[in-house]
């Protein structure tokens, strides 16, 4: 068994080097050591898009989304940011003719197209025809989705008669008509959290009747 004497100087050499061991931790480093390193500057991309018409130009962080390209930079508010996450629609715009969730896309990617957004479909003193209509049969209640459901809603019917086909059609190689099922199924992909969906069908009767 250990002399007393030795657990002493045990317990002694213990709590001397625990002592020292916070002293050193405790110790500032030298000041180039606590310097933090420059963070590295996002890289930026010029970009150039016609939008609702007119040529924008613009230096973007190649991150950013063309929603938010629309919405922070442009300032073109009308498209909504919903989900984030291309499951809403909210978002939605047209690309050269094509309806496109401006959320999964980077500005970067369409230098030179042509995009556009509920501005510039039409004005309060002349709608487009499909606003109007939107408009007769109340196809939404808090608008939050509106203007992703009528771009939407725009380019269902151009794809209806430019003949490209749809899931819910029997035959593949005839040309698509627009039934009420054929165009709730083109507009799956937007959400309204209202339900106004069967007004939303009504609107779009009357102007693909028209």
């Amino acid at each position: 068994m250990a002399e007393p004497s030795e657990l002493e100087l045990s317990r002694r050499g213990v709590l001397t080097g625990g002592a020292a061991t916070a002293a050193l931790v405790a110790a500032p480093l030298p000041a180039t050591a606590q310097a933090p390193a420059p963070a590295a500057s996002a890289p930026t991309m010029p970009v150039r898009l016609n939008v609702n018409g007119q040529v924008r130009e613009l230096t973007l962080d190649t991150r950013t989304t063309l929603l938010d390209a629309l919405r922070e930079h442009l300032h073109l508010t009308g498209t909504k940011k919903g989900c984030d996450h291309g499951q809403c629609g909210a978002c939605t715009v047209m690309v050269d003719g094509k309806r496109i969730n401006s959320c999964l896309t980077l500005a970067v990617m369409h230098d030179g197209d042509r995009v556009t957004t509920i501005e510039g479909l039409g004005t309060p003193e002349k709608l487009h025809p499909m606003q109007a209509a939107f408009v007769k049969h109340d196809g939404y209640q808090c608008g939050y989705c509106t203007p992703g459901q009528i771009c939407s809603a725009v380019a269902v019917l151009d794809e209806i008669r430019r003949g490209i086909p749809s899931h819910v059609q029997a035959d593949l190689t005839a040309k698509p008509r627009a039934t009420n099922m054929e165009m709730r199924e083109r507009m799956s992909g937007n959400i309204c959290r209202c339900g106004a969906y069967s007004n939303i069908a009504d609107a779009m009767a009357e102007v693909a009747g028209a």
